[in-house]
Formats: C-alpha cells, structure tokens, sequence
C-alpha cells in the first residue's frame, strides 16, 4: 500500500515542483527566495535537464544549449546564484555566416544589409519602405513564415528567417507560431503598425544593461548545479510523479489529514511509493508529461499532449586548429533549406567564447534533425557522425577528423 506521508502539525505544507530542469529549478529558486516552502521533485538522479556540459582532455562540450539570452531576470539569477563573476559574453558584433551555394557567406549586420548585395534590390525596398507604412497583424495567429512573406517576402524568409528559426528553435518556420516564438515582433506591428517602428521605439535606454548570447566560464551547466546545490534537500531526486489529485477533506474516519494540503501528489521515490501533500503544485515537465498529470483534474489540459518536439542531434568535435584551413571568426553558420544538407547549422565555439578548448585547437558544435528533417536524428550514431564530418569538411574544407 502506498505510505501517506506525516504532516508536521507546525510546518506549512510546501509548493511542490514538478521537473527539475531549469524551469523547475528557477520556480523553486524563486519561490525559496519569497520564503515560501517548497519542494522540488526530480526523476532523474542528476537534475538539469537537457542543459549538461563535459569536459574531455580539456575541452569543454556543451551538450544542450550552448548559449543562452542574457535577459534582465536572468542576470539577476546569476547574481543571486553567485554567479555573475563567471559570465562570458559573446560579441555582438562577430560575423555571421549562411551557407551559399556550398560556401560560407557573411551576412550584414544592421543597416549594413541594405548596402549589401545579399539581398535583391526588391527585398531591399520592402525594408526600407515597412517604417514608413503601416499594418495590423491578422486576427488569428499567424506562422513565421506568413508574417515574413507579407511584410518583407519570400527572398528574406528563405535566405535569412528560416534558417535563423532552424537553428534557434530547430523549427520549421512554416508551422511555428510567430507570437509564440517571437511575440515582441507581434506586439510591435500591433502597436505601432510597423515592425521596425516598434523596435526602435523599444530600445533601452542608453545606460540600461544590454543583453547578447552569454554562457558561464565553466559551461552552462554550473547554472543548474548551482541552483539544485543551494536548494540542498528541497530538491528530492528520482522522484517520479504519478498521479495528481486534489486533497479529500474527509475520507472515512480520516479528517483534512493536512495543514493547508489542497493537492496530493502519488509518487516513486527511488521504487518507494509515497503520497506527498501539497499546498499549491508547479508542473515544470515536458509537455506530455505535464498532460498525463493535469488532465484528470483539468480535462483541457489534455490537449498538452498535442505540443510537438523538434528532435535534434547535437555533434560536436574539437579540430587541430591547423587542419582547419580558414580562420573561425564569428558566431559560426546557418543552412538554408535549397542547400539540401542535414546540418542545420554549426556553431564555433572556441570563436565566441574563451576556455573552450586548449590552445592551437578550434570546437565546432553541429546540430542536425528538427521539424524539418526529423529522420536525421533517427540515424544510428556512427552514420550521423559521418555525415556531419563530410559535411563540414564541404563547407569549412576540414583537413582532418576531429581530435576529441
């Protein structure tokens, strides 16, 4: 039978969190910082996630993410977690690259792209002429790559946006939503009429903190460790909820057993069954997940399960830098879909960050599958090794295998 847990007659019942990525922990964190009472269920030994980071004959490989938005809340965490000391910026201005006709080509920054012969002189006038208009975005939600064609055309989608959300999201911009992904650009054309209006107007002031791709001395890992390592005993570990229900308030003989329980989670605690009471729950898992648990008390939930992952594959490899024939300087390159290859995009992480690899080597990080070539990820390991490195060596003229 299972065992239901004692409350403790003087303790407050806790806010308990589902999932232990970094959604989880962060809701904990704050929670634990707002003084509530709170605890964390992780089903795996290790919490954190996707976000992992290995360090192998001194370099570092970022498994999951392998930067991250520095945005004001997430600034603050750092600070809060000790943290702030080990941030790495990567610069705003390193060139980015596309991949043209097999080889690598910059793509302009800012109003640069105007000047540039990367886009038509059709797709040019869109851009110069979208703040000057103005427009109301439909009613219904519309997907990424309808807003960019009726703004700025199909040249821009194809060339530039769409391997942009490969590469950002894995997704294929046909079928993303672009107020899910990207709802601030929605909120400009709803507010001021014009996508290019509304981000000037949007900008911070001056002396206000900029954001840019960031990432931690140590990999992005240290993030989640941190947080699960302060937490301490709030967090319990290869814990696996199994089913939610709200509080009886009476059951047989048994009186509201619970100081304040509205919930009672079923769980597996390392093969043990418990019951835990629970004032108020976070679901913090993936989405389907999340709608076995809610769906019997919230049936709508159930349509959670609809929500689709893009499978992705990361490979990454760190090269004798000599064996690399041009210099790596910039964030790294996107693929458009008319170039018919299944990386979507390699980033170069020795360029952005520093620590990354021992000298005279250069880390490459690829990543292949997503919504628009799913089976890639479905490729045994070797085969998908394989096809990454012959790949790169077409773009890069790779010399060697990696190193590590």
């Amino acid at each position: 039978m299972p065992r239901q847990q004692e409350p403790d007659p003087g303790a407050r019942m806790p806010i308990v969190v589902i999932g232990g990525g970094i959604s989880g922990l962060a809701c904990a964190w704050r929670l634990e910082r707002l003084g509530a009472p709170v605890l964390l269920l992780e089903q795996e030994e290790r919490a954190g996630g996707v976000i992992r980071s290995v360090r192998r004959e001194g370099v570092l490989f970022e498994a999951g993410p392998q930067s991250f938005l520095l945005t004001p809340e997430l600034s603050e965490l750092l600070r809060e977690a000790g943290l702030e000391d080990d941030l790495l910026r990567a610069d705003p201005r390193a060139p980015r690259y596309v991949v043209e006709r097999g080889r690598l080509r910059e793509v302009p920054l800012g109003p640069a792209l105007l000047f540039s012969s990367f886009l038509s002189w059709g797709t040019k006038v869109r851009l110069l002429a979208e703040p000057f208009g103005h427009t109301t975005p439909p009613a219904d939600d519309e997907s990424i790559a309808a807003f960019v064609r009726r703004k700025f055309g199909a040249e821009l989608l194809d060339r530039l946006v769409a391997p942009m959300v490969a590469g950002i999201y894995a997704g294929d911009a046909e079928r993303l939503s672009l107020r899910g992904a990207f709802p601030s650009v929605h909120d400009w054309e709803t507010r001021f009429g014009s996508v290019v209006r509304g981000a000037i107007k949007s900008r911070p002031a001056g002396n206000a903190p900029r954001g840019g791709l960031a990432t931690l001395r140590e990999g992005n890992e240290s993030l989640v460790a941190r947080l699960a390592e302060r937490l301490g005993d709030r967090v319990s570990r290869r814990a696996r909820a199994i089913s939610l229900r709200r509080a009886a308030v009476e059951s047989g003989e048994r009186q509201e057993a619970t100081t304040g329980a509205r919930f009672e989670i079923e769980c597996d605690i390392a093969g043990r069954r418990e019951t835990i009471p629970a004032a108020a729950v976070v679901v913090a898992t993936p989405a389907r997940a999340a709608a076995a648990l809610l769906s019997p008390l919230v049936p709508a939930t159930a349509d959670l399960a609809r929500i689709e992952y893009a499978p992705v594959s990361v490979v990454a490899g760190s090269y004798a830098s000599e064996h690399v024939p041009r210099p790596l300087e910039g964030f790294g390159f996107l693929v458009p879909r008319a170039e018919r290859l299944r990386v979507l995009g390699t980033v170069w992480n020795s360029s952005l960050f520093a620590g990354r690899v021992p000298e005279g080597q250069t880390l490459l990080t690829s990543f292949a599958g997503g919504m628009t070539d799913p089976s890639a990820s479905a490729l045994p390991d070797e085969a998908l090794y394989s096809t990454v490195e012959s790949e790169l060596r077409r773009v890069l003229g790779l010399l060697c295998a990696p190193r590590v």
